[in-house]
């Protein structure tokens, strides 16, 4: 027997008797669809929703909290800010090059949307081991599709993270961030407006490249057959978007727009009903003025499109004319493609036909909440008992083999393919702790960390999910900033299993807290599930995208030299390795439970050095986190081209990574400024060496000495050497 349609668009039962209901009748195909899309996990969070009531998204400098297309926070003087973080993860596995460019470019114009001009991205990328051969096309397709739409589209690629472990290799992730400035009066909402507004489709072509690209491929697990899913991936074209991007701003500054949004998922679909549904309106909409690449796409085909490089503008009818001239100037097509009505139908027009004739609020507020059940995995307990392991090695020979590790070598592989210093406005880009930009015009600077650590989360994903925020917040800190406000992306496995339900609910639950504790609201996110394939679900992977505000903006710290003091900040390490690197890569076992956070010191920690940065001329500062004290102290090293002698009595001490912890490297004369202030914002501070000579000295339970040439070589091919020539599956 042949699956029913509705099964076949990715519909349940339950969901599609419930459209029957809503209709009081049977839907017709192009109606179906349009549910099917709007309904989809992807897009109408229906696992998820229930849950994120519960987070802090309120703060007096929160413009635009959840549910917009990004969120904006103002940053004083009638400047604003706006931010957005979103998955491209099927997608990208399907196709990595597209689906990561395309990933880049529905970020955009989420930002633009809302009538900011985008300044920066930033991306977090994880992938299965690099001794894989697909492992690295993925890994290499996705950072092209990355650096190829992000440099031609003319926005710096600022910083990021890349992990690698075998709990991704059959599901990648790739999530992408966006920041972008505007003044107050240049902000734009996506809303349809009154009854009347014309509705105006700006930029590419409609095509069957993306039906049911994000909102399909995003909403269930992969198998065998994802090869098969290529043409549901979008294709994408930057400098189209380049196009649009000055258009739209464009019609910003003319006021020309009663609101914008985004042909993001659900193409269409989404850009005429979730309007519709925020006005409290219905629309009528004409699908035979869209302006197609294929002339015999059908109704349904239109209407779940996710091609790329498209906005929705809701215009006055008066100034249509002067809409259509601005997109003619920027030479990107438009075309009137339909009108606000009264009342809450969505109409939908084909062929001079009626073809959907639907409530358009249904298609958004009517969506299903779904309460699945949940349940602690009882193999937590276990795993935090867990102390099978290799036995540990000598001090220098676990550094070596950290700095070889990809995920904790030398990142430049990656970051060298992208622009960073695009607009001239980049203080601190790739490479950093924190990435830093000006904002132009002003004495402020705009910070952005994103992190993520399936590991940790793994083990304990409430406190997997407090670290990751305290960790973004002291990275922003560290480069003379205050955090800000928060946009998380949450990557999840299958939300059908109720422990990766209690993995979610436990996250959310720590990121809540910690943002509660440090005041500071999110107001944006994502969230990702079915990150299954033949039945592995990846690790509990939250991504955390700290926005945080420097004024003024603080000199550059200098070089590392000879002759400074190494000043370890922050509580002392305990014994804990559970969830680190060194616990991955030495001792090959995930066993224990993280160390908790501390929310006073996290505080304390956070604004020493803020404090630092600004009052400290020649202060160097670097977060302990992955790898821990030790690979913190040779990053600087290797940066500086500089030795040093340095004590660490134990393996814990060198490579473990308790959350609130930085180095200061300080020259030795203003060593005792430091332990003052240390002294007044209450913070403990160790010294554990100085810097100097060609060699890395350690002193502990023996005297290890290496080379810092040595070092640079292995960290500096971690990735280079495993990626050489790697461009084929």
């Amino acid at each position: 027997m042949a699956e029913t349609l509705h099964r076949q668009l990715g519909m349940t039962d339950d969901e599609f008797t419930a459209v029957n209901g809503i209709l009081e009748r049977p839907p017709a195909d192009p109606e179906l669809a349009m549910y099917s899309v709007m309904w989809s996990e992807h897009c109408s969070y229906k696992s998820s929703r229930v849950h994120l009531g519960g987070l802090p998204t309120d703060a007096p400098w929160v413009v635009v909290g959840p549910g917009e297309n990004a969120g904006v926070v103002d940053i004083g003087d009638g400047w604003l800010a706006a931010l957005r973080i979103e998955s491209h993860n099927h997608p990208s596995f399907v196709e990595p090059y597209q689906g990561a460019a395309t990933g880049v470019g529905g970020i955009l114009r989420d930002i633009f949307t809302m009538g900011a001009r985008p300044v920066g991205l930033w991306n977090q990328i994880r992938f299965g081991d690099l001794s894989d051969p697909h492992n690295r096309y993925l890994f290499n397709g996705v950072v092209a599709g990355i650096a190829g739409y992000g440099n031609a589209v003319g926005v710096p690629t600022l910083g990021g993270e890349v992990e690698f472990d075998p709990v991704y290799a059959g599901n990648p992730l790739v999530n992408v961030m966006c920041l972008g400035v505007l003044q107050e009066e240049q902000l734009v909402l996506g809303t349809a407006g009154p009854p009347g507004t014309v509705a105006v489709l700006l930029g590419a072509a409609t095509g069957r490249d993306g039906i049911g690209g994000a909102s399909v491929l995003a909403s269930a697990s992969f198998d065998e057959a994802a090869g098969a899913k290529r043409p549901s991936v979008q294709v994408g074209d930057p400098f189209e978007e380049k196009k649009l991007i000055e258009a739209c701003l464009d019609l910003y500054d003319r006021r020309l727009v009663v609101g914008v949004q985004d042909l993001g998922a659900a193409g269409l679909s989404c850009a005429a009903s979730e309007p519709a549904a925020r006005a409290g309106v219905g629309m009528d909409l004409n699908l035979d003025a869209v302006h197609l690449r294929e002339p015999d796409m059908t109704a349904p085909e239109m209407l779940m499109s996710e091609s790329q490089e498209r906005m929705m503008a809701f215009v006055a009818p008066d100034q249509v004319e002067e809409v259509l001239a601005v997109a003619a100037r920027w030479e990107i097509e438009a075309s009137v493609v339909g009108t606000v009505a009264g009342g809450d139908r969505l109409r939908v027009y084909h062929n001079g036909q009626q073809v959907v004739d639907v409530p358009a609020a249904s298609l958004t507020d009517e969506a299903p909440i779904l309460r699945r059940p949940i349940a602690r995995p009882d193999w937590m307990d276990e795993l935090w008992k867990r102390t099978d392991r290799q036995a540990d090695v000598p001090i220098d020979v676990a550094l070596l083999g950290l700095l070889d590790d990809p995920a904790l070598g030398d990142r430049s592989w990656v970051y060298e393919q992208f622009d960073h210093m695009l607009f001239l406005n980049t203080v601190h880009g790739p490479g950093r702790d924190g990435s830093l930009i000006r904002v132009r015009g002003t004495s402020k600077g705009l910070a952005v960390s994103t992190d993520g650590n399936g590991r940790v989360c793994q083990l304990d994903p409430r406190r997997g999910a407090e670290r990751l925020v305290y960790e973004a917040a002291l990275n922003v800190a560290v480069v003379g900033a205050r955090p800000l406000a928060v946009v998380d992306n949450l990557n999840f496995g299958n939300p059908e299993k109720p422990e990766v339900m209690w993995q979610f609910t436990e996250v959310l639950a720590g990121l809540g807290a910690a943002c509660e504790a440090l005041g500071v609201p999110i107001v944006g996110g994502n969230v990702s599930f079915y990150n299954e394939t033949d039945g592995q679900d990846i690790y509990p992977t939250p991504v955390v995208g700290l926005l945080g505000m420097a004024e003024p903006i603080p000199s550059l710290p200098e070089p590392v030299t000879g002759g400074m003091s190494m000043l370890l900040i922050g509580p002392e390490q305990t014994d804990n390795l559970a969830g680190s690197a060194y616990q991955r890569v030495v001792r090959g076992a995930l066993g224990g439970r993280p160390t908790r956070v501390d929310a006073d010191q996290g505080g304390r920690t956070i604004e020493f050095a803020i404090r630092l940065t600004h009052v400290i001329h020649g202060a160097v500062l670097h977060d302990i986190s992955q790898g821990g004290a030790l690979m913190a102290a040779v990053e600087l090293l290797i940066a500086g081209g500089v030795g040093a002698h340095a004590e660490f009595r134990s393996v814990e001490q060198a490579f473990g990574e308790d959350p609130h912890r930085f180095l200061c490297l300080v020259p030795a004369n203003r060593k005792p400024e430091v332990e003052q202030l240390a002294l007044e914002v209450g913070c403990r501070i160790e010294d554990i060496g100085m810097t100097g000579g060609s060699d890395l000295t350690i002193a502990g339970p023996e005297t290890i000495n290496i080379p810092l040439e040595r070092l640079r070589d292995v960290w500096a091919n971690a990735i280079s050497a495993r990626m050489h020539g790697a461009v084929h599956e």
